[in-house]
């Protein structure tokens, strides 16, 4: 086992005793004067004067991050219904990067005009009459090799769009958005199994699948489920939709997924809800007064699907698909009669199935049951080698509940999600007690497991939690952070809409014992679910690799302007530009067209020095990019509008900064 301190932490528990020892030091040694030429006061005295106990200084040590050094974790999280990505340094909690996904973001210019971008925007947007610009981010995950995070990919879901986006880590953008052609959203994505060659995403509330019209009466024939699974092309850094599938479901609510890993890697898990089918208060019919809310939770168990996704996969390869709006979906009656598809009875309203580190277990919360129930997946394949199973009215094999459960442990109201340690340890949410439980693992993990160990209170209303590398085949332990709906009280006023608050908990010491360290406010979405990675694992670039460069295509523009090529050239109504920035310098600064003319302008920032960003804003034309040195890039637009429209750089580059500058002339057509 490894030993559950890193290096920093080793060095943060000896600092605190030396710290402790100097203070006292000083605080008898020194007078007044003494602390007046310093000019500053000793640490007893800011002690003192911020009203701080020992655990809070012990918490401002175990997080102050020196200027000038780094963070160990990198936590990549869900931005919620504002569309992005946020990156947060750990155990600092300093925000480092909001990444533009689904929805433009000015600072980086996503969105913006550039033609790549537009061409993802549009991807994204498939099937529909409108361009989709905004999103609800809510579960990224981390490309794995063996079922470790390796820092190479991100992937994020949509859930109010269904759509799974893809980021390169190499220089933190947006590659990819892909728009699910058979569902209106999704919940349970996004996923990846152990070498991330799937990326799963789980449906979420019950649809005619390809978004055709089908009245609720119908709602048990015509309504279904799906899980989609995406074929990721590692080399070309993008999913393969061509090379993807998805499997009709009964019409049951499916919610959050996990991958199989170790002895349970080649299947995926995933929960469901309203089991039910109830399709809410039909208000021309006065009997109907059953709401969603009490509907949905009428029985007393859903249904974890158990898919056999290596066999699922081939099924799909060999034409055991319908194609529904051009893409593949292997039907519900395939999926049973090639024993694809398994049912688990778990606690009624469960949110969240995950797996074990060594993959021998599944865990599963139900919101409305006080106890996480841990599936043995031995138990499972036995029981489907046994046979001899109930259905459920879809004809799907439902496994008996006694046959497959490992354990019951009961931790507290509201348990929603689980995290794992290396100690044998699993961490639950529980929405409704504002809390963490720390409960044992038993089996291979520890022999004195299957027990509640103790709980920590946040503030409030915690949803997800993440781990350090708590989602791998081996978590990091030491780090966890609550992801809290509320945070009433917590932070100044703001006014009604309050922020979300992100917590961080010292979770290295064995035993009942956690340590509340840091509460972030986080005022952009709501966040839904984080990944923690160690720094050291990514390898971003500090500028791109060569002057030129295509961050869309990855590799370099042949046709990128160049010095000494610049210049303004027109093709009958056709005009392009070619130009490059540098500090404080557009060349050209004048570019004189037409109204009516249509626009090519291509750009390319020729800096190869560190941080040295140029933005480019057209004002009047909604245009405005971001450049990192080395990058090329191209808009295009119609010149509508007749005047003169100066662009500028719009990032402060240098003293010259406002000397970045051109002038745009769009002269009438009657001129």
């Amino acid at each position: 086992m490894r030993s559950r301190f890193t290096a920093r932490q080793r060095a943060v528990v000896a600092i605190i005793g030396i710290i402790a020892l100097l203070a006292a030091a000083c605080s008898s040694d020194s007078d007044d004067s003494d602390s007046s030429a310093n000019g500053s006061a000793g640490s007893d005295e800011i002690i003192e004067a911020r009203g701080f106990s020992a655990d809070d200084v012990t918490a401002a040590l175990k997080t102050y991050q020196p200027s000038g050094t780094h963070d160990d974790y990198m936590m990549f999280a869900s931005g919620g219904h504002g569309g992005q990505v946020l990156v947060i340094g750990m155990p600092s909690m300093r925000l480092l990067r909001v990444i533009g996904v689904f929805t433009p973001e000015p600072w980086q210019g996503w969105g913006y005009g550039e033609v790549g971008q537009k061409e993802i925007f549009a991807e994204g947007s498939e099937g529909l009459e409108e361009e989709l610009t905004w999103g609800d981010t809510h579960h990224p995950a981390l490309s794995e090799t063996g079922g470790d995070y390796d820092g190479e990919f991100l992937f994020i879901n949509d859930k109010a769009n269904a759509r799974i986006a893809t980021i390169d880590l190499r220089d933190f953008e947006t590659k990819q958005i892909v728009k699910n052609p058979i569902a209106v959203n999704d919940h349970g994505g996004s996923f990846v199994t152990p070498d991330s060659e799937w990326v799963i995403e789980g449906g979420q509330y019950g649809a005619p699948l390809g978004g055709e019209y089908a009245d609720l009466d119908s709602y048990e024939s015509d309504y279904r489920g799906m899980v989609t699974v995406w074929k990721f092309d590692r080399e070309a850094g993008r999913i393969d939709p061509d090379a993807s599938f998805a499997m009709e479901l009964p019409p049951y609510w499916q919610d959050l997924c996990d991958a199989g890993k170790l002895v349970s890697e080649g299947w995926i898990f995933c929960n469901s809800f309203n089991v039910e089918m109830a399709t809410g208060l039909d208000p021309d019919d006065p009997d109907n007064t059953e709401v969603f809310e009490a509907g949905a939770s009428a029985g007393e168990n859903d249904y974890m699907h158990v898919i056999n996704l290596e066999a699922a996969a081939e099924v799909a390869a060999n034409g055991g698909t319908t194609d529904i709006n051009g893409f593949p979906v292997i039907p519900l009656d395939t999926s049973i009669q090639e024993e694809l598809l398994y049912f688990l009875p778990e606690p009624k309203s469960p949110h969240g199935v995950d797996v074990t580190p060594g993959g021998e277990y599944m865990v599963v919360s139900g919101k409305l049951d006080p106890h996480v129930t841990i599936y043995s997946f031995e138990k499972v394949m036995a029981a489907i080698e046994a046979g001899g199973f109930d259905t459920d009215e879809f004809g799907v094999p439902v496994l008996a509940f006694d046959d497959v459960v490992e354990a019951q442990v009961e931790v507290g109201l509201g348990p929603l999600h689980t995290q794992f340690d290396d100690n044998g340890y699993a961490y639950t949410s529980l929405f409704l007690d504002s809390a963490v439980a720390r409960w044992s693992l038993g089996g291979p993990y520890r022999d004195d497991g299957w027990k509640l160990e103790g709980t920590i209170e946040v503030h409030y209303n915690i949803g997800h939690l993440a781990a350090a590398e708590g989602d791998t085949v081996s978590p990091d332990g030491g780090y966890l952070v609550a992801l809290n709906k509320w945070s009433s009280e917590r932070f100044a006023k703001v006014g009604p809409l309050l922020p979300q608050n992100f917590q961080l908990i010292d979770i290295s010491e064995e035993g009942p014992d956690m340590q509340l360290l840091y509460d972030m406010p986080i005022g952009i979405g709501e966040p839904h679910y984080a990944q923690i990675i160690k720094a050291d694992k990514l390898d971003p670039w500090e500028i791109y690799p060569e002057v030129g460069f295509d961050p869309g295509k990855m590799e370099v523009d042949p046709d990128a302007p160049k010095v000494g090529e610049e210049g303004v050239t027109r093709d009958g109504n056709n005009v392009t530009i070619d130009m490059t920035l540098v500090r404080s310098h557009f060349t050209p600064e004048r570019v004189e067209i037409k109204e009516g003319d249509h626009v090519t302008w291509n750009l390319t920032n020729i800096e190869q020095s560190l941080d040295a960003t140029h933005g480019f804003s057209l004002p009047g034309y909604n245009i405005n990019l971001s450049l990192e040195p080395g990058e090329t890039a191209t808009v295009e637009f119609d010149a509508v509008d007749s005047g003169v429209f100066s662009y500028y750089c719009s990032e402060f580059c240098s003293a010259l900064h406002l000397e970045m500058v051109g002038y745009m002339l769009v002269e009438p057509q009657d001129g």
